[in-house]
């Protein structure tokens, strides 16, 4: 028995989190494309340009192709479709 640790077995069943954790790229499969958002954000000092979530977008999109991470749409993942923005450009 260790001291100040109530008496009996205490068991922790650690549950991954449904967002946040994917596995490692550890064969470089989306290295390409995650380099160039890396340059892509470097060139526009950490904006929030345009550009660079379009590259984002490859490389969440070269994740899920190669079972990297759960398949799930781009609107789930804070990426509107070029239509829908169109869409709420109108209306303003």
């Amino acid at each position: 028995m260790s001291f100040g640790r109530p008496p009996g077995q205490l068991t922790f069943n650690p549950t991954p989190p449904e967002r946040g954790s994917f596995p490692l790229d550890h064969d470089g499969e989306c290295q390409p494309v995650m380099k160039d958002y890396l340059a892509c954000l470097k060139k526009v000092r950490g904006n929030n340009d345009p550009e660079c979530r379009m590259i984002a977008k490859a490389y969440l999109k070269c994740r899920m192709d190669h079972n990297l991470m759960a398949r799930d749409s781009f609107q789930n993942l804070g990426f509107q479709d070029e239509k829908d923005k169109a869409d709420t450009s109108s209306e303003k």
